[in-house]
């Protein structure tokens, strides 16, 4: 055991060796498994190994699985290990066709979860240069994943949020700067009241992991490294041996001794982190600075425990918190506040980080040296507002009937993150409803060819709707009706068909009505026509069916359409009748065509002709012979019969 100052009493050691024994034949009630505690039979657990087509199992024996039916985006290579699951080697990346936000979504029980991403690029999905892109976590955006994040010597990402509506949204937003990727996500549940803070509610935030350390450990590890309850979330704890200057004064004290008060619910720590701590020569201060955003707030969690046996009475070790050089805690006592040694005293202050670009955290002796076991420090981010949910409803239809390209993203919340909103959208927040709502919706010329559906009615807060200069088919809804708060609709330079409805008319706020250029028809609404009247601009223009104010009486429309539909049944009538005659005709000739055919081929036909001209010559003859001179010119006498002649020669 690495030791310390050694200026103490003798007698101290009396005094720890009796603790020492206490200590280790009693384990505290408090240790017991959370599971027991509450009766649960374990936390839920997802993990996910993205761009992954098979289920794989970590060396702790935890289960992958395979990425599929959660988002778009393709899969690639991982060529960076993954240190908390060495066997996944893939990662799924999001390119500029699957738009600029792309969203998993994870089925998981209304709870608290630590979720944690695993990030790395390669090749194939950014040509081996780093992207920088932002993730959002329940809309709210979290992490900035800047120039620069992939020198981090582990990749990972965790923060800790509050999940209501059944499942977890974690969001990737695209910055033009490259493919977002991510090649592992994890979302571990926790105790609902974990991390609890006094004057906050802690559900009101995302808590973005900012630094968490193992103050005097060997090494890195996860809470499965340790050992630790799987309630605990299965936290990493950073070795601090790492983030001190060459040439610091510290040192490292460990002990293998249990620590009483480490797992008791709802914060769930593992005893590692109790049993080993850095610390310095008396009246050294020991500090830790880390880069962070200005006026964020930041949660402070400090833990200790007396494990050095030169330190068994209160007052031998004593020193100051600060934050910035402001105090946060004043006079800590270790033993005095825990009551002994080897048990877990948890500290925690919400600071403001004002105009600093850093946050440090120092310990300043006022008795015997320092003494540090573990600390956390997390951004709280204020969850942002979501979207009204009959909006977000809405929008989800829209973009299936609209049937717009996944190019358009139109992921996630339509609204938050505020950086990301969607593609066309227009949002502005009801104070009343503490949310969001769609006002205005812009996709004019965007090549959407569609429908229009009866959704476009739940937006009750849209003013502006304009899909001009579109291939929009179908009617335009009824429900349009329903937007009383309507001042600008421009449908024109569409394929519209069918009516205009009525209530349009009706719409108390409607300024400005463009239906022009369409194939619509029908009666213009008389409304359409007293809305003009209150100063409103209407154009429907070039929708040859349409009839009404404006244009052309409904009645000479109505009868230039029946005589234009008496002509038309004419002309077809006479067409009709030609093809008829010109049929009769073709068959008659063909008839004709067939009978001479037949009567110059058949054999009966030539011997019934050639016997007519036998007989008919021996007629001839025969008359030529007696008739007398003056009748023999068949042109002034017929020729006689043969039983007329024969008489006469009687």
């Amino acid at each position: 055991m690495a030791t310390g100052t050694m200026g103490y009493e003798t007698c101290a050691m009396a005094t720890f060796l009796s603790l020492l024994l206490v200590s280790s034949l009693t384990l505290s009630a408090a240790q017991m498994s959370p599971a027991s505690l509450t009766g649960s039979a374990g936390p839920y657990t997802v993990r996910i190994a993205c761009g992954s087509s098979v289920e794989t199992y970590d060396p702790n024996g935890y289960v992958w699985q395979k990425d599929w039916g959660f988002t778009g985006g393709s899969s690639a290579p991982l060529t960076f290990p993954n240190p908390k699951a060495p066997q996944i080697i893939t990662l799924r990346y999001f390119s500029k066709f699957d738009g600029p936000e792309n969203c998993y979504n994870i089925t998981v029980p209304t709870g608290r979860y630590l979720i944690r991403l695993f990030f790395a690029f390669g090749e194939q999905d950014n040509a081996g240069r780093e992207p920088q892109f932002d993730v959002s976590i329940e809309g709210t955006l979290v992490h900035n994943m800047d120039s620069g994040w992939s020198k981090e010597r582990e990749n990972f990402q965790d923060s800790l949020a509050f999940v209501s509506d059944g499942a977890a949204t974690i969001c990737f937003h695209s910055s033009g700067h490259g493919n977002p990727v991510v090649a592992s996500i994890e979302v571990l549940q926790i105790l609902d009241d974990a991390y609890k803070i006094a004057d906050q509610e802690s559900r009101s935030y995302i808590w973005k992991t900012m630094k968490r350390v193992s103050a005097g450990a060997r090494k890195s590890g996860f809470g499965s490294d340790f050992l630790a309850d799987p309630w605990g979330g299965d936290r990493y704890w950073e070795s601090d041996n790492s983030l001190f200057l060459p040439g610091s004064i510290v040192q490292s004290i460990s002990t293998v001794q249990n620590i009483s008060n480490a797992a008791v619910t709802p914060n769930i720590y593992p005893m590692d982190i109790f049993q080993s701590a850095t610390t310095t020569d008396p009246m050294q201060s020991l500090s830790y600075i880390l880069p962070v955003d200005n006026n964020r707030l930041y949660s402070i969690w400090i833990y200790l425990a007396e494990i050095s046996p030169f330190v068994v009475r209160p007052r031998d070790r004593v020193f100051d918190v600060l934050v910035n050089e402001e105090k946060i805690f004043s006079e800590v006592d270790i033993i005095a506040q825990a009551h002994r040694p080897f048990k877990a005293l948890i500290l925690n202050a919400t600071v403001m980080v004002d105009d600093a670009s850093s946050l440090e955290l120092t310990f300043n002796p006022l008795f015997g040296p320092v003494a540090v076991n573990a600390f956390e420090i997390y951004e709280l981010v204020p969850i942002e507002a979501p979207t009204l949910k009959t909006d977000m409803w809405a929008m989800q239809l829209l973009k299936q009937s609209l049937r717009l390209p996944a190019t358009y993203g139109w992921n996630g919340d339509p609204c938050v993150p505020l950086a990301h909103i969607w593609f066309g959208v227009d949002c502005r927040f009801n104070n009343s409803a503490t949310s969001w709502f769609i006002d205005g919706l812009y996709l004019d010329a965007q090549g959407v060819r569609g429908v229009l559906g009866e959704e476009i009615g739940l937006l009750s807060g849209l003013q502006i709707l304009n899909i001009s200069h579109n291939t929009l088919q179908g009617s335009i809804p009824q429900s349009m009706g329903n937007l009383s708060s309507l001042v600008v609709l421009d449908l024109s330079y569409n394929q519209l068909n069918s009516s205009i409805p009525v209530n349009l008319g009706n719409l108390p706020h409607l300024r400005k009505l463009f239906l022009n250029d369409n194939q619509l028809s029908g009666e213009v609404p008389s409304s359409l026509g007293a809305s003009a009247l209150r100063g409103a601009i209407r154009n429907v223009s070039n929708n040859e069916g349409l009839c009404g104010v404006g244009l052309r009486p409904c009645s000479q429309a109505n009868s230039g359409g029946k005589a234009v539909r008496i002509t038309a049944f004419v002309v077809s009538l006479v067409i009709v009748l030609t093809a008829g005659l010109v049929f009769l005709y073709w068959k008659k000739r063909a008839n004709m065509a067939r009978a001479q055919k037949l009567a110059r081929g058949a054999p009966y036909a030539k011997a019934r002709t050639t016997f007519v001209r036998d007989v008919q010559m021996a007629r001839t003859m025969f008359t030529d012979h007696f008739r007398p001179a003056h009748i023999r010119d068949p042109a002034f006498a017929p020729i006689p019969s043969q039983s007329s002649t024969l008489l006469g020669s009687t």
